[in-house]
């Protein structure tokens, strides 16, 4: 029986990407997930939430794990102290990335020292039973078929390996100091043609890749972490369609035991809109490109109908189903996603503001100026509807929703937007008008007698999702509804600088969930606007550092243990860091520009 590696905590894993799959690959060097060929595919490694498969590279012997990624891409490497020596493995998937074929490179050496190495490779079943077929030698390596799937192993190391039961596949390398060794796993939907992968030209090409793929980003508060948050936007999103992954696994939870287990393998319009944002706050990047193309493609093919998610290739989410796994410790696997069947009025409010950056950067063609008019269509249709908000809750007239609204409708409205975006001066000031009304009647039914916003006319509560809009311009920053929000949330929704997204009920925050992470980035914001410039600092240095120890970072954070909770990399999270160091970093001038 061959020993299974065993979860870790989330801070503990690092991941590899090329946008159109994903692989979390845990302190043993084992890849402990990874779907293919896409990301909503079964998985191939699923050793993370309890499920059949790995691929691993291990020391012999007792040793520390560690790593780092090389700068500006996600080109990781693995390094582990033994008791003989330094052993590192470089790792990625290659790219130009193919939608039917994965590859994915390991390049082991010894620094100094003899270093000996267990290899390990078993291909998983996805979420059912089954069983892989034997291993098939191969020049220079083996294949196996598991599935629908087909994998080959090549290299030196993987031509020594021995075979046995369940596709299994194990090797013992040694390495003298200074000698390495490549590895190269292919897996595909499809049939494997021709030879192997040559290491060198792979290594070559995704080195090149990367370097055009992230932008300098100089002008940030922190270069190197901006270009990283950039480089995880840039894996979890598809060159082929533009749609970025929510987050590159499936069902790791947001609390034990507490039901909240979700699937966010998929494209969620919101935040999808907040990184093109988020980019556009930056410059004028493919990533920007990419958020345009996706939601424009979305609102033109549904419209007022738009869903709040889709699959990567813009197919519908298939609803939430359990699958019969063990699960990562405290969770549930579930596959799929309930929000299929929602209305969030949010979305429509978020691509605007979208479009409105993307002209300010003179980034929108005809289809995205055609969704535009869609958008703003199904917000004068809609806007009445009760939603499930940016929380995903039962439906109500939630502020936020109404209040974003108004926010992309003025955003798209201005005259720095309003040209390139195709809005004419007529229509301008009819969406001004249409945002003003809304503007009005939430203020009407969704003020609180203290003058500050409230979650919705039915929940006097505050929310820190409501310090967005006026981070989108509307209310304006020095409006007094804007400001005794900020001062609200401060008051009752933080514990130091950590930040809660409102209260559940009556229980202490931190009894109910982790704190929020991509708030505690609104939070630096909010302060920023307000000018107080040393607390912004103090909120976004606090943030960034709930991030693990590659660098990732999770939707919440568990401030009594400091762990991480539910799934990972959080797009959301990493494109409002980049927000933050980029705007953090200017000068006084006006939100939104």
């Amino acid at each position: 029986m061959v020993k299974r590696f065993p979860p870790f905590g989330l801070r503990e894993y690092a991941l590899l990407a090329d946008g159109e799959r994903g692989a979390l690959v845990g302190p043993f060097g084992e890849i402990a997930w990874l779907c293919a060929p896409r990301w909503d595919s079964e998985p191939v490694f699923a050793g993370l939430i309890g499920g059949t498969g790995v691929y691993a590279v291990t020391p012999a012997g007792r040793f520390v794990p560690g790593g780092y990624y090389e700068d500006g891409g996600l080109i990781r490497r693995g390094r582990w102290v033994t008791e003989d020596g330094v052993v590192e493995c470089r790792e990625a998937l290659a790219l130009p990335a193919d939608p039917h074929r994965l590859v994915l490179l390991r390049r082991l050496s010894a620094d100094y020292g003899p270093a000996r190495l267990r290899l390990r490779l078993e291909p998983g079943t996805g979420f059912g039973p089954g069983r892989p077929a034997d291993p098939c030698r191969t020049e220079g390596g083996w294949t196996v078929r598991s599935g629908r799937l087909r994998l080959r192993w090549s290299g030196a190391g993987a031509a020594a390996a021995r075979p046995g039961p369940g596709g299994r596949l194990t090797a013992e390398a040694v390495l003298g100091p200074g000698e390495r060794l490549d590895l190269v796993l292919e897996v595909s939907d499809r049939r494997l043609a021709g030879p192997p992968p040559e290491p060198e030209r792979c290594w070559r090409a995704t080195e090149r890749a990367w370097r055009d793929a992230v932008p300098a980003l100089d002008d940030t508060l922190d270069r190197r972490d901006a270009r990283f948050s950039y480089a995880v936007l840039w894996g979890l999103t598809s060159p082929g369609s533009g749609g970025m992954v929510a987050a590159a696994t499936t069902s790791l939870p947001e609390r034990a035991e507490a039901g909240r287990n979700y699937d966010y393998r998929y494209v969620w319009i919101r935040d999808q809109c907040l990184a093109g944002q988020a980019v556009a706050a930056c410059g004028p990047y493919r990533l920007l490109d990419d958020a345009v193309r996706f939601t424009a493609a979305r609102l033109d093919e549904d419209g007022p109908r738009l869903a709040p998610a889709y699959t990567v290739t813009g197919g519908r989410v298939p609803d939430q189903h359990a699958v019969d796994l063990p699960g990562y410790p405290g969770g549930h696997d579930q596959v799929g996603n309930r929000v299929t069947r929602q209305f969030q009025l949010d979305v429509f409010g978020e691509a605007l503001l979208l479009f409105a950056a993307a002209a300010r950067r003179d980034r929108l063609d005809p289809r995205a100026r055609g969704a535009v008019r869609t958008a703003v269509d199904a917000v004068a249709r809609r806007w009445r509807e009760p939603d499930s908000g940016i929380w995903e809750l039962d439906e109500r007239a939630w502020t936020h929703s109404r209040l974003i609204c108004a926010a992309g409708l003025r955003a798209i409205a201005r005259p720095d937007a309003a040209g390139p975006a195709g809005v004419p001066d007529g229509l301008a000031a009819s969406l001004a008008g249409l945002a003003d009304r809304l503007l009005a009647h939430t203020a009407r039914h969704a003020l609180h007698p203290s003058g500050r916003w409230q979650r919705s006319p039915a929940d006097p509560a505050p929310d820190v999702a409501l310090l967005l809009p006026p981070l989108r311009g509307t209310p304006a920053p020095d409006d007094p509804r804007t400001v005794a929000t900020l001062r609200a949330c401060r008051e009752e929704l933080t514990d130091g600088h950590h930040v809660y997204r409102f209260r559940h009920d009556e229980r202490p925050p931190a009894e109910a969930e982790g704190a929020f992470v991509l708030c505690g980035f609104l939070m630096a914001l909010a302060e920023r606007q307000q000018g107080d410039a040393v607390e912004a600092a103090r909120w976004f240095e606090a943030t960034r550092g709930l991030c693990g120890s590659a660098g990732l970072f999770s939707e919440e954070y568990d401030i009594a243990q400091r762990q991480q909770r539910g799934n990972l990399p959080q797009a959301f999270v990493h494109a409002m860091m980049l927000e933050c160091g980029a705007r953090l970093a200017r000068p006084e001038r006006p939100w939104g520009v």
